[in-house]
């Protein structure tokens, strides 16, 4: 899929466009000296293991903090007598929030400079996270849930910019791999320390200790984070702004990009917030502790997003694609078993395809956007945090009505829908570079 030409012309960027280069399809720009006299980090080179440490740092942070409350609903359901459809907006609300809010940040990160907004909304996130245990009610905790995903709409779209400005093009997507990891770990800690904590303190403690965790994690990031060095401050007109989105959606492996981030995290939103609603019922039955620890699959996710890069160059980009939504695809079924071994086993096919597919399409991103690329990412991190809420709602509402199977259902559409966009984009490929459209194999 090689990528349009956006048509820009003197767009007021926050970095000047790296050189392009050879992607794994094939597609190749003016190519730039990825050589000795790069000045960008690449691995093994200065201050490429702190960069790689403080992002995973801030994954962490971000999605324990964002997915906080998703293994602790039928807690807080019990607690506070509402139904799994509503206490699954005390997710919806935070991924709501961060998608609604991540352009804005990035315009503000285009002027600002990446690591100051990201650090800024770290601290706000941190913040509002050791007030979520206090709130009174539901309204109030999906009050504070949706100002805390706002804030920490500052973190998504900066860190792929930054990586993309401040890392060689050869190394990007093994960074945001690390980036991505970061942010599994972050969401399976963050699930199996409230599971544990809830089980003997309740919700509210668990919510407590993940937001002083993330404390934690925040103050470490912007002690390790390197100063950008390929940084220059963008403006902030609105017009700009503007104009930069409307190029970027106007490229169709952007939408199409854009697309498939938010129908994977259609799928895995909504797995993961009505999971802890399944495990509790007949016939596993299990307690709020071993339900929690059932996240430490996300460690999964870890290893398949830090390969993606490896992924990538063995299959190309659509051929990882292909791989992550069919494994994917093939986890939603096998949790269908009344069998808890079979549950396990799907639902680490569903987090290492989620995994895979999203590094892969969110490292594209930064590849393919020559202008902008904190908007590019900022679009895509939003119509990813949409998919989440989508999920979310949908799959509680889908599971309240159908089960278990309903879940599956949803899940089961959103990715053929990876499919039918991936494969709409090989054939435009070929159609591009005139070739006679054929059986579909995996292109490079």
């Amino acid at each position: 899929m090689t990528p349009a030409d956006t048509g820009a012309s003197t767009v007021v960027d926050a970095a000047p466009a790296a050189p392009a280069v050879p992607d794994s399809t094939g597609s190749t720009g003016s190519t730039g000296s990825t050589g000795s006299s790069d000045s960008r980090m690449a691995p093994g080179g200065p201050g490429y293991r702190r960069m790689s440490f403080a992002l995973f740092l801030a994954g962490v942070a971000t999605f324990a903090l964002l997915y906080s409350t998703q293994a602790l609903l039928p807690l807080i359901s019990g607690d506070l007598g509402v139904t799994a459809s509503d206490a699954s907006w005390t997710v919806a609300a935070a991924t709501g929030g961060l998608a609604l809010f991540v352009l804005p940040m990035s315009a503000l990160s285009e002027r600002f400079g990446r690591r100051t907004v990201m650090t800024a909304s770290l601290a706000v996130a941190v913040t509002v996270g050791l007030l979520v245990p206090f709130a009174p009610s539901l309204p109030a905790l999906v009050a504070l849930r949706a100002v805390q995903g706002a804030a920490l709409a500052g973190l998504p779209a900066s860190a792929t910019a930054y990586l993309a400005e401040e890392v060689r093009p050869r190394a990007l997507v093994t960074a945001i791999g690390l980036f991505v990891a970061g942010n599994s770990v972050g969401g399976m800690s963050g699930r199996v320390i409230t599971g544990w904590v809830a089980q003997e303190w309740g919700w509210r403690v668990a919510v407590g200790v993940v937001g002083l965790v993330a404390v934690a994690c925040a103050v470490a990031f912007r002690l390790l984070l390197p100063a950008p060095r390929h940084f220059t401050p963008g403006s902030l007109r609105p017009r700009v702004l503007v104009r930069t989105v409307r190029d970027h959606l106007a490229n169709p492996l952007l939408r199409r990009l854009y697309a498939i981030g938010a129908l994977f995290m259609t799928v895995f939103g909504g797995v993961y917030t009505v999971i802890g609603y399944r495990l509790t019922e007949a016939p596993f039955s299990l307690p709020q502790g071993l339900i929690g620890s059932i996240f430490l699959v996300y460690l999964v996710g870890t290893v398949s997003a830090s390969t993606a890069g490896r992924l990538v160059g063995r299959l190309g980009r659509r051929g990882a694609l292909y791989l992550g939504a069919g494994t994917t695809a093939a986890g939603l079924l096998l949790s269908l078993a009344p069998s808890l071994p079979l549950v396990l086993l799907g639902l680490v096919l569903i987090t290492a395809g989620f995994f895979a597919g999203h590094a892969v399409a969110s490292s594209a991103v930064g590849k393919t956007a020559q202008h902008g690329r904190a908007q590019a990412s900022a679009l895509y991190q939003s119509a990813y945090y949409v998919g989440s809420s989508a999920g979310s709602t949908v799959g509680a509402v889908a599971f309240h009505s159908g089960g278990w199977a309903g879940t599956v259902g949803v899940g089961v559409l959103a990715v053929l829908g990876v499919v039918v966009i991936t494969v709409s984009g090989s054939l435009a490929a070929r159609r591009a570079a005139g070739t006679p459209v054929r059986a579909l194999s995996l292109p490079r």
